[in-house]
């Protein structure tokens, strides 16, 4: 089995170090390294190329909203999955419409954190529960009408296919899932999952969630 190679980004060390115990502690992953704000950050995953970042957002010299979104204009495919205390809506909204994977909160059990880390490493949508609720809330009574709008009229030009698609997406299924949900092959949901993307000005999987919340459809 392949490991996932993770790069744990947290100003403070002793988080760091937690993390790299817990993280080890499975077969399967790997901390090939670590850094202390987002601009090491940066450099470690020029160098390193992990599988998986687990960046925090409150840190010195580059925080890691900046960091994310300079990560991802460097690597597009780059999977960045937030830690972090710091959970308000406007927070969550930002990091993963930059593109962040998921959003989870260093309260997290390390069970659940570790399956984390896996899911994003597949593509999974991993969300903390109390952030979960936080985007259904915001979709189903606070978020603004204009936005909900602008989501649903970009989800309708997508087909009944895409569609479906999309909101399987946001469900959290992976591509492999949606093909033997759907009786299509894996090629068929790729194809339409890149032309609702491209509809939906999306460049990952979590925007094409974040349409889905915001017109208010889970």
């Amino acid at each position: 089995m392949a490991q996932v190679k993770v790069l744990v980004v947290d100003d403070e060390w002793m988080i760091r170090a937690g993390l790299r115990l817990l993280l080890e502690g499975s077969e399967d992953l790997r901390v090939v390294g670590e850094a202390g704000n987002g601009r090491e950050a940066l450099t470690a995953a020029s160098e390193l190329r992990p599988d998986v970042v687990l960046m925090d957002i409150r840190m010195p010299v580059l925080d890691g909203l900046e960091a994310t979104a300079a990560l991802l204009e460097a690597d597009p495919d780059a999977k960045v999955l937030i830690l972090t205390t710091f959970d308000n809506d406007a927070t969550v909204l930002a990091a993963l419409s930059l593109g962040a994977v998921g959003f989870l909160l260093k309260d997290t059990e390390p069970t659940e954190l570790v399956s984390a880390v896996r899911q994003a490493a597949q593509g999974r949508i991993p969300l903390s529960p109390t952030i979960t609720r936080q985007l259904v809330a915001a979709a189903v009574g606070q978020a603004d009408t204009s936005r909900r709008d602008r989501a649903l009229g970009e989800l309708g030009r997508l087909t009944e296919r895409e569609r479906e698609i999309a909101l399987a997406v946001a469900s959290g299924a992976t591509n492999l899932e949606i093909a033997e949900a759907l009786f299509v092959s894996l090629a068929t949901v790729k194809t339409h999952l890149s032309s609702a993307m491209l509809k939906l000005g999306a460049t990952n999987r979590v925007q094409v969630a974040l349409r889905c919340y915001e017109a208010a459809l889970l």
